[in-house]
């Protein structure tokens, strides 16, 4: 019985270390949740603004251009898959992935071929196991992504799309990542980038600065100019966001997943204790029920030699 007792500790001493971990980066991951949601709010006005201003130059001209004009048949499309560089986040990764897995099966039955670019080591390891390709990857940054990373992984995807589709371009930019929408929801979405939808732009537009009154553009050299300037900024502050809302909503996802774990260690030391406290308890019953045997069996020993 003591021989059980002992595992139990052994048990309790391992479960309460991993406790401690798992404790620990709870915390490291709600520290830094804050400062990914500043960084979250801090760059969306400055995209919303490019998207306003690229819409307003679309709206305003009939020149045809790849950030806003739609390829009659398009053939060739390109899906960025944003996931984590660590694990221990939950279905975090998983999720983004099952939704680009959607995105490129609905992008193959229209007729489109499909390049896939990853950001991060699980979304990573995942193609190269299923070893499907992928045209370039980045990883490293994505609990803490800066701009210059931004702009890293939308220069290659800029140059596909201005590149013509019979040289390897692409006629469609896709991104999947993950949106953060407070600490308890992160949603996986997939949204296209390139051509811009400019119905859906305008309306959003409309529908937020109702009662307000629209700056009035004018646009130098010309409105081609001015897209051709816009595009990598477009894109690499879309990017950005994208980014950011991934990296709020990888930690939100790791420091629910830790507290989960932290709650289940609490739940199966509690068990362990009772367990081991049962076992000490019938250790103790057992001696005490040896030794009245034993003085049972002398009494009767010294009664009958009487």
């Amino acid at each position: 019985m003591g021989a059980q007792i002992r595992v139990y500790k052994r048990r309790i001493k391992s479960v309460t270390a991993t406790k401690k971990i798992t404790k620990a980066m709870e915390m490291i991951a709600a520290s830094r949740i804050v400062r990914a949601q500043r960084q979250v709010a801090a760059s969306s006005p400055y995209a919303d603004e490019l998207t306003r201003a690229v819409t307003a130059v679309a709206t305003g001209s009939n020149t045809r251009h790849p950030l806003t004009t739609e390829t009659e048949n398009p053939t060739r499309a390109a899906v960025l898959l944003v996931t984590s560089d660590r694990g221990l986040a939950g279905g975090y990764s998983s999720n983004a992935i099952k939704a680009a897995d959607r995105l490129v099966e609905r992008l193959r039955a229209e007729g489109k071929e499909v390049e896939s670019y990853v950001v991060g080591r699980k979304g990573l390891a995942y193609y190269s196991f299923r070893e499907r390709a992928v045209a370039e990857s980045w990883t490293g940054f994505s609990d803490s992504p800066q701009y210059g990373d931004a702009k890293k992984v939308a220069a290659p995807l800029i140059e596909s799309v201005q590149r013509a589709t019979a040289d390897g371009g692409v006629d469609e930019l896709h991104i999947v990542f993950t949106e953060f929408v407070s600490m308890m929801t992160q949603v996986p979405v997939a949204r296209r980038l390139l051509p811009l939808s400019l119905d859906e732009a305008a309306a959003t537009e409309q529908a937020e600065n109702r009662g307000k009154i629209l700056p009035l553009y004018e646009f130098e050299p010309s409105a081609e100019g001015v897209l051709d300037a816009l595009l990598p900024r477009y894109v690499e502050s879309r990017v950005y966001n994208a980014l950011l809302q991934a990296a709020a909503s990888e930690h939100a996802a790791r420091r629910r997943a830790m507290k989960s774990a932290t709650d289940n260690a609490e739940d199966l030391i509690k068990s362990l204790t009772r367990l081991s406290n049962a076992a000490r308890q019938a250790d103790i019953t057992q001696e005490i029920s040896e030794i009245v045997g034993g003085a049972s069996a002398l009494a009767d020993a010294s009664a009958g030699s009487d």
